[in-house]
């Protein structure tokens, strides 16, 4: 059989017949399944170095328990959140792990999983979908440390690349295209149409010759197709109506430092307009201590070996990344959703991949939750060891479920959290 190749490329989508042994095909192709669609509102924040949980967990559980250095900066809107502490992945690798924070799942064990490595965020939009013009946001960057952004996984393996500063969000949320855009817009989508209806024509020829463990594949083919087809109707839905009307001017782009006010603010409008329902943002490896005025870099600081003046520049570094997660709550708090407020409608959730970046362990993780209707106010520590243990995908099995989408698994849950 001749394999055909379809490039559907604005979509960042590759259509390639698989190859079938009972038709004596030679090889494999791999189908892209793209980045997933849509979600009820979520948003997820994490970093790559983690936070000194030392100074960030409390001793004392419940409702009472004591002010930490790294909760200063967030005391004030305490009744809207829970710090959460126990919750891991049992997953080690140290930097080389830190992309499990929301799957729970190593890259290098995803192949012969149904999901894959899948992320919550990702997960939820495939679910959902299709309900906003940007079915999700990933906002991020592609330098620093181990490359781009490594908090967002689709299905089928795909880092899904991040929007990686406050101007370029800002035009996607806020900047038309223009007319003339708009009709070769529209004109590429007729095109795309049209491929993707002689890929399906020829399918389902070849669904009639295939053996059973081909028909197997060309089904897992045909849902890389539905995907794209998703894709496509969602883009030819919004093509021709028009974007919110910007707050303010198109805002310059500084720093990863400076700039994370600004991209919170935006993740806020973009929730606050309907334009997604889902994002996340990773604080990647350009985040550079220079601009708060510590002279060594974030990563040399995180292998601290205990030196007390590296542990107080962590712990200035972390304490402005947590202000900024403090004063997002605060904002969609302030934010009305009908006769709720932003941050009802909203699950946020904080927090990184690595536990302790000193020592390289992804275990005991740093999560604060806010919002999204749960009852928030206490320190809650879990069993993290034994047959009690709870893993932090149990977690997102519930905030899966709040939102809509009944699954009684992600990951390597083994339930659902409560």
């Amino acid at each position: 059989m001749n394999r055909r190749h379809f490039l559907l490329s604005s979509l960042g989508a590759s259509l390639a017949l698989p190859s079938m042994s009972s038709l004596q095909a030679k090889g494999a192709v791999q189908a892209a399944k793209g980045a997933g669609m849509g979600a009820r509102r979520f948003v997820a924040i994490g970093n790559l170095l983690g936070y000194q949980t030392k100074s960030l967990f409390p001793t004392t559980a419940g409702r009472n328990y004591e002010k930490t250095a790294l909760l200063e900066p967030v005391w004030d809107i305490r009744d809207k959140m829970t710090v959460l502490r126990g919750l891991d992945h049992g997953v080690k690798g140290g930097h080389f792990a830190v992309h499990s924070f929301l799957s729970g799942v190593l890259h290098s064990e995803a192949q012969n999983r149904p999901d894959g490595n899948v992320t919550i965020d990702q997960y939820l939009a495939d679910a959902v979908g299709f309900e906003t013009r940007f079915p999700s946001l990933t906002v991020g960057s592609e330098g620093g440390i181990h490359g781009g952004c490594q908090i967002a996984w689709t299905k089928s393996g795909v880092r899904v690349p991040p929007v990686t500063n406050p101007a370029e969000l800002f035009e996607k949320l806020f900047i038309s295209d223009s007319p003339e855009r708009q009709t070769r817009r529209a004109q590429e989508n007729k095109v795309q149409a049209s491929i993707l209806d002689s890929v399906l024509e020829e399918a389902n020829r070849l669904s009639k010759k295939v053996n059973q463990e081909d028909k197997a594949k060309l089904d897992e083919y045909l849902t890389s197709v539905r995907d794209v087809e998703k894709r496509l109707e969602l883009r030819q839905r919004w093509t021709n109506q028009p974007k919110p009307k910007a707050p303010f001017d198109k805002p310059a782009n500084r720093n990863a430092v400076e700039d994370i006010p600004l991209l919170y603010e935006l993740i806020a409008l973009a929730l606050q307009t309907d334009s997604t329902r889902i994002a996340t943002l990773e604080i990647g490896g350009d985040f550079m201590p220079q601009h708060l005025g510590i002279k060594k870099d974030w990563h040399g600081l995180s292998h601290h070996g205990n030196d007390p003046e590296a542990i107080a520049n962590l712990i200035m570094l972390e304490k402005y990344q947590i202000e900024h997660f403090g004063k997002f709550v605060a904002r969609l708090a302030k934010m009305n959703d009908g006769e709720r407020t932003l941050l009802d409608s909203t699950t946020v959730m904080f927090g990184s991949g690595m536990g302790d970046g000193n020592s390289h362990k992804n275990s005991d993780l740093p999560i604060l939750l806010a919002g999204g209707g749960y009852k928030h106010g206490e320190f809650r520590q879990v069993p993290n060891q034994g047959i009690h243990k709870v893993p932090l995908c149990n977690l997102f099995v519930d905030i899966a479920q709040k939102m809509g989408v009944e699954t009684g698994s992600f990951g390597n849950s083994t339930g659902r959290f409560a």
